[in-house]
Parts: C-alpha cells; sequence; structure tokens
C-alpha cells in the first residue's frame, strides 16, 4: 500500500500509475476510461465549441460495475486513464434473468456476465449465436456484437402483394423478442438484416 492512503485510493493511484493516458480529443466509442476510480465505457461523446468560453466534451458513459448510464461533461484536452481491455469469441449459452452465461468457443469454459450491463444487446442475439466479449482486467465487461444480425420476424401485419414502397413502416417483432419498424411488404417468416447500432431494419436477407 501506498503510504497514507487507503486500499481503494491506493488501487487507484497505482491503475493510473500503469495505464496509458488519453484526452478528449482521442475519445472513441467503447473505449474504457478511469474518471475518478470508476470505469466507465464510452457509449457516445460530442465536442462543443461554444461562441465565448471554452471548448467542452459532452459524453454518456456506461459504468463497468453496474452498468449504468451518466452524462458527464469534460474540459477539452482533459486527460484520463485508459484502461486495457481483452477480446474473446463467446457462444451465448442462456439468460437465466440475472445472468447471462457464455462459453469461450476455444476452452470451452462458461463465463457470467451481469445481464444488467448487457440488456440492450440481448435482444439481437439467439442462443447458440457467437458474440465477442470484452474484458477489463480479466473481468468480464461487456458485449461487442456484429454491426448487423439477420433474424427472423415472427409477427407482423400482412404484408401488401405487389407493394414494393419503402418509405411507409410497420412494427415486426423477431424472434428474439426484438421489435422493429420494417417496410409494409416484409411478412411473417421472413428473414432480415436489422443494424444492431441503431435497432433498424436495413434490407431481407
Amino acid at each position: 500500500m501506498l503510504w497514507g492512503l487507503t486500499p481503494k485510493q491506493c488501487w487507484t493511484a497505482t491503475l493510473s500509475d500503469m495505464a496509458e493516458h488519453v484526452s478528449t480529443n482521442q475519445f472513441k466509442n467503447g473505449m474504457h476510461i478511469d474518471v475518478e476510480g470508476t470505469i466507465y465505457r464510452i457509449v457516445e461523446f460530442q465536442h462543443v465549441k461554444p461562441g465565448k468560453g471554452g471548448a467542452f466534451v459532452r459524453t454518456k458513459l456506461k459504468m463497468f460495475s453496474t452498468g449504468a448510464v451518466v452524462d458527464r461533461t469534460f474540459r477539452a484536452g482533459e486527460k484520463f486513464p485508459r484502461i486495457l481491455t481483452s477480446v474473446a469469441d463467446m457462444q451465448f449459452l442462456y439468460d437465466d434473468g440475472t445472468e447471462v452465461v457464455m462459453m469461450d468457443t476455444e476452452t470451452f469454459e462458461q463465463v457470467s456476465l451481469s445481464r444488467a450491463v448487457c440488456a440492450d444487446d440481448l435482444q439481437w442475439l439467439k442462443e447458440g449465436d457467437t458474440v465477442q466479449l470484452l474484458s477489463v482486467d480479466d473481468n468480464p465487461a461487456s458485449l461487442q456484437l456484429p454491426a448487423s444480425v439477420e433474424l427472423v420476424v415472427t409477427a407482423t401485419e400482412p404484408g401488401v402483394k405487389g407493394d414494393t414502397v419503402s418509405n411507409v413502416m410497420k412494427a415486426a417483432t423477431l424472434e428474439t423478442g426484438a421489435t422493429v419498424q420494417v417496410p409494409l411488404f416484409v411478412n411473417e417468416g421472413d428473414t432480415i438484416k436489422v443494424d444492431t447500432r441503431e435497432g433498424r431494419y436495413m434490407s431481407r436477407a
């Protein structure tokens, strides 16, 4: 322990000393940073240059430990320790309502991830799907989905035969339980491609 510091302060100080530092100019979505001893993942950020006063960066951050999302504003150029991460291919086994259980496709080791951390991602996953698991300091942190997935439409209003209009939309429920807006010509049983980042219909598969 560093002299005069509590265990938590010692851990934070040691982490800060070892970590690579990044400024707000180097922010990227998905990057993990240490803010005052708490690990966050950058969900989104926006550089703001007001007419008066100094520039700043408005961010939306997801707390690693709880999955809670918070809004934070930082001065332009402010620096933070970057937290190093690792990624492994995992097979989604099941969701027990509290934890999501994954299996490493190389070692077959099973890993549990808090459901609160990845609840938004589950709407695009089927049991047996392969997805990337992001770990922070060897602790499971979040899932990294592919940019798009193909899912079957299980419920929607009947399509209009011969209608190929794509700018008029209707609701459709997918096999994972997710709901997206689709063109009128999409029917139950169709497989569609969905943008996982925006939850947006892309095309029929």
